[in-house]
């Protein structure tokens, strides 16, 4: 019970110093939803009813804590830029952002944990140095610029796939899937590779230590000590990074949705900014927060069943 309300009140601080800090930029940010609207060249009179209207003549803290208690009971308010509801605008977008995260996560894990296990166990073989080399390379290319290559190399120059021809999941399932291959492939590279070497060097370092020898000691095969032993162990700071890239991939794609032109958060959240549309941008950077103290509230219930240890912590 006492770690379940120290994880909610974590949960709770964070949304709420996230929310109040994007509150209080936007309030230091010179212009406003409303001469957004109007433009530069409204009236004085015209600016001063639209922001009575808004509610943006309010003090800062009424606005805030206005805003934030609707929030929380599922009410995200409306949309400056579209006059439509909030919470319908991210519902159609979810499922877009929500995918690609998956995949991406999920080709993290396939590719990681099967080039880490190989290149640990034969690390003298010229295929795990070449997959090495191979590794640092990748990890050294931004998402977002292997994102560019991808669509140059496969999209322009291979036609593999149509740069910006995106089709939504409600009218071709099978066309949305694969045209966020390539986006999920660009988020998924580096991170795999740093994951393959963290991988790889927690399992040398468990191999040097006495439990090993034991292991080996009492008739155990090469593959029965890795699987049985080496890689229950070296695997916790794997998922511990994992849960970290998870909660990085949730924020990283939304600069991948530019790239690739995909209509999910990151296209809606850059667009609300520059239009001032602080119902948006508010509902997107808590909705973030809050997926990633989800994660890494998981993270620590998967550390524990792992490492018995940290059951009492």
């Amino acid at each position: 019970m006492k770690n379940i309300l120290k994880k909610a009140a974590s949960f709770l601080a964070t949304v709420l110093l996230v929310t109040l800090f994007v509150f209080i930029a936007f309030d230091l940010i010179p212009g406003d939803a409303a001469t957004n609207r109007l433009g530069i060249n409204a009236t004085p009179e015209a600016l001063a009813r639209l922001r009575e209207e808004m509610g943006l003549t309010r003090p800062f803290f009424v606005r805030y804590f206005s805003w934030l208690a609707s929030f929380f009971f599922g009410d995200m308010g409306i949309s400056y830029s579209y006059g439509v509801s909030v919470r319908s605008m991210l519902a159609s977008k979810l499922p877009i952002t929500v995918t690609l995260t998956v995949m991406s996560f999920i080709m993290i894990v396939i590719l990681s944990i099967p080039i880490g296990l190989y290149t640990s166990k034969y690390e003298d073989r010229w295929i795990a140095k070449a997959a090495d080399i191979l590794g640092q390379l990748t990890m050294s290319i931004p998402p977002f610029f292997l994102g560019i290559l991808i669509t140059y190399v496969f999209g322009m120059i291979f036609k593999v796939f149509t740069p910006g021809g995106f089709v939504s999941y409600d009218i071709n399932p099978g066309k949305f899937f694969a045209y966020l291959v390539f986006p999920a492939i660009a988020i998924a590279l580096p991170k795999a590779a740093m994951s393959t070497k963290l991988l790889k060097s927690s399992i040398l370092s468990e191999r040097k230590l006495d439990y090993v020898r034991t292991a080996y000691s009492r008739g155990n095969s090469t593959m029965d000590v890795l699987y049985k032993h080496v890689l229950k162990n070296a695997i916790i700071p794997v998922i511990t990074f994992l849960g970290m890239t998870l909660a990085d991939i949730v924020a990283g794609s939304l600069v991948i949705e530019q790239v690739f032109s995909i209509p999910g958060y990151g296209r809606l959240l850059i667009s609300s900014i520059a239009n001032r549309d602080y119902p948006v941008v508010q509902a997107i950077i808590a909705i973030i927060a809050m997926i990633v103290i989800i994660i890494n509230s998981l993270v620590d219930i998967t550390y524990k069943v792992l490492d018995p240890r940290l059951r009492g912590n």
